[in-house]
């Protein structure tokens, strides 16, 4: 078991976009590996590679109820969003002691490739459908916080400083 350390906001890698994956390998099977081990650590319902520095298009997502059901994602996509939108309060291991009720699609139709390479398609709903939309964000350069109006974001952003030690 390998637990990563998450990077800190501001770190810029959290900005960048992500890599493509360009093939399934062992190595990417171990940084999958790592990824689930860190997200259970936290805990959380979902993590991606830019999280723990590694610039490569991969996030694992488990919202199960009993865990241990991590989908493995290189290069996720989603190919189709509902138009009726779930409110859902959310948060980064990037910037701990900080959350917001952020609004996305309830379900989304994500295409990816899985751990032997193969091409899949499923529908997700509720919080697993908010968990891949915001590691997907993540590989994107963004956080969950670019979602909110100016003003909102900014208080987030001193209260995470104040409570960083940063001001």
């Amino acid at each position: 078991m390998t637990v990563r350390r998450c990077l800190r906001w501001p770190d810029r890698r959290l900005r960048m976009r992500a890599d493509p994956v360009a093939a399934i390998t062992d190595d990417i099977r171990r940084i999958w590996e790592d990824m689930i081990d860190t997200m259970e650590a936290m805990p959380g319902v979902g993590l991606a590679a830019p999280q723990i520095g590694v610039g490569l298009r991969l996030a694992v997502v488990d919202a199960s109820t009993e865990r241990g059901r991590a989908l493995r994602m290189a290069n996720p996509e989603i190919v189709h969003a509902s138009i009726e939108l779930r409110a859902h309060e959310e948060a980064s291991p990037n910037l701990p002691g900080v959350s917001a009720v952020i609004e996305r699609p309830r379900a989304v139709t994500v295409r990816w490739l899985d751990e032997s390479g193969a091409t899949v398609e499923r529908d997700l709903v509720g919080l697993w459908a908010t968990s891949v939309q915001h590691q997907i964000d993540h590989l994107n350069g963004k956080m969950y916080f670019d979602r909110l109006g100016r003003v909102k974001r900014d208080m987030l952003l001193r209260k995470a400083r104040k409570l960083a030690g940063r001001g």
